[in-house]
């Protein structure tokens, strides 16, 4: 059995580390640019997490030799990378045994489509499936177990791929076949998660960040249903689970954003320091698009979208959330 990881950042090799025992062989592609010294003669890196590999992985930015013979390829880039290299495999090519995980969780910009669109519009014929839950990779890099879903529109590949990423005792995985679900609900947290950092930071209370992530969780589901989600999906691991881990875990690359915001630091500022992405911060404007076109009120979202964006102060933030027009709870 042999796994193919594309994207050599810390969700890629943490996913690596933790099916290790699965698998007999694995390999790591990224682009030369992205493959540190260390890593690729060391199979190890030390930011922004120590991460060790074991010596049986292969690290290479050769693709057509990474894709070669592998039974699943996990795709663990940034969103914003995903179309490219996709297109990257669809001109090496992928035969129709390989199964194609993605778990990367975003939506691309300017188009707002969800990875699963933009995968299937360049490779419409492949087996396909998208791994979402709450996976924090600090968490699991120290041996704590978590659970997430696999989601296929084919079951049988849903199910194929839960077992062959189950690890016992560490990864529990669940097989559904509402991949919009899966996939929304893994994205659209990270808006909410961006909130929970930012009332956080401010030192608003227990009772407010619990509000907003209770009418966070409301935006993500009118949106999702009106995506076609399943709202059982959204309550599930992808969408509250991921929200409850990302929104409390100063782990979190997107709580971290939003506990900066309220510190009145400037996003770009807050993304170079963090040296990493998080998908949260383009996932508003996509989020608020999306709400803006299917005329869904979003008011959580859209202040994080303005903290992000604007030059909106943390308490004009507050004032306008906490103010707004009295309604019903929906």
């Amino acid at each position: 059995m042999k796994l193919a990881v594309l994207g050599p950042g810390c969700w890629g090799l943490t996913i690596a580390k933790l099916l290790n025992n699965n698998f007999d062989d694995i390999v790591i592609w990224g682009r030369k640019q992205d493959i540190s010294p260390m890593l690729l003669n060391e199979k190890k890196i030390d930011k922004p997490l120590k991460i060790e590999l074991d010596k049986k992985v292969q690290i290479t930015s050769d693709l057509k030799s990474a894709l070669y013979g592998a039974d699943i390829i996990l795709l663990v880039v940034a969103t914003s990378g995903i179309r490219a290299v996709v297109e990257q495999i669809k001109q090496v090519g992928i035969e129709k045994n390989q199964i194609l995980v993605n778990l990367s969780k975003g939506l691309e910009l300017p188009s707002l489509k969800r990875m699963s669109e933009v995968i299937l519009e360049i490779l419409p014929d492949i087996k396909f499936a998208v791994l979402s839950g709450p996976t924090l990779a600090r968490e699991i890099i120290e041996g704590h177990p978590t659970l997430a879903t696999v989601a296929s529109p084919d079951m049988v590949v849903a199910k194929k791929v839960q077992e062959f990423l189950n690890v016992p005792s560490k990864f529990r995985l669940y097989a559904n076949s509402d991949v919009i679900g899966v996939e929304l609900g893994g994205s659209l947290k990270n808006v909410i998660a961006i909130a929970s950092g930012f009332a956080s930071a401010m030192g608003l209370g227990d009772n407010l960040r619990g509000s907003l992530l209770t009418r966070g969780m409301a935006e993500m589901v009118r949106v999702g249903i009106a995506l076609g989600a399943k709202p059982q999906t959204l309550y599930g691991l992808s969408g509250m689970g991921d929200l409850i881990a990302t929104a409390s875990s100063p782990y979190s690359r997107n709580y971290t954003v939003g506990s900066m915001l309220a510190k009145g630091k400037k996003i770009d500022d807050i993304l170079l320091e963090l040296g990493s992405v998080a998908e949260g911060v383009k996932t508003s404007k996509a989020l608020c698009e999306l709400a803006f076109k299917l005329g869904i009120d979003v008011p959580v979202s859209t202040a994080i979208y303005e903290a992000v964006y604007t030059d909106i102060t943390p308490k004009e933030i507050l004032d306008k959330l906490m103010n707004r027009k009295l309604k019903e709870e929906d």
